[in-house]
């Protein structure tokens, strides 16, 4: 299953919307912190609605207890965070993808891999430059208007996923609804 990876989110709707989206389609939804608000924030819980439960949130301190809790021998931790992911990326043989503005690979030209881990920055800023500097091959972009800046951070989000279950033919989702008369 594919792993959404939310790095320093700021805004709880937009990560109450992605734990939603993550428990109706089985998705795993990994935080690094520090989050831009509390985790009791009463629009955080609304906007998760009743999927808390369906949900798999995973919290961490920062990025390289996320590594080590993962990618275990295959973690490279050495503080330098941009070459820490691209050398766990090689080491463990998982790939890793980078949703970025900056990228110019479209996010329907990659194949994403059953367990993928697909990186998401803040609302504000995105993933830090550096990080796409050493794993640009890696980056995505969802295709948008010149003019614009950027999409809302669970739109995106929901647009991956999607995009990655497409790909796996909607394994394990129903694809049949029933009207209730």
């Amino acid at each position: 299953m594919i792993n959404v990876v939310l790095v320093y989110p700021e805004i709880p709707n937009n990560t109450g919307n992605i734990v939603r989206t993550c428990a109706v389609t089985g998705a795993k939804l990994h935080v690094i912190e520090p989050c831009g608000f509390s985790w009791e924030d009463k629009y955080l819980k609304r906007s998760g609605l009743d999927y808390w439960e369906l949900s798999d949130v995973k919290r961490y301190p920062d990025m390289q207890t996320f590594l080590k809790q993962n990618f275990g021998d295959g973690a490279c931790v050495t503080g330098n965070i941009a070459d820490d992911l691209y050398k766990t990326a090689q080491n463990s043989g998982k790939q890793m993808m980078f949703a970025s503005t900056k990228a110019d690979h479209n996010h329907v030209d990659v194949k994403y891999d059953d367990d993928c881990y697909v990186f998401f920055g803040r609302e504000t800023k995105g993933l830090d430059e550096e990080w796409l500097k050493v794993n640009y091959a890696q980056a995505v972009r969802i295709p948008m208007r010149k003019q614009a800046r950027s999409l809302n951070l669970a739109n995106s989000v929901a647009i991956i996923i999607y995009e990655y279950l497409r790909q796996h033919d909607f394994e394990g989702l129903s694809e049949e609804g029933k009207l209730s008369f």
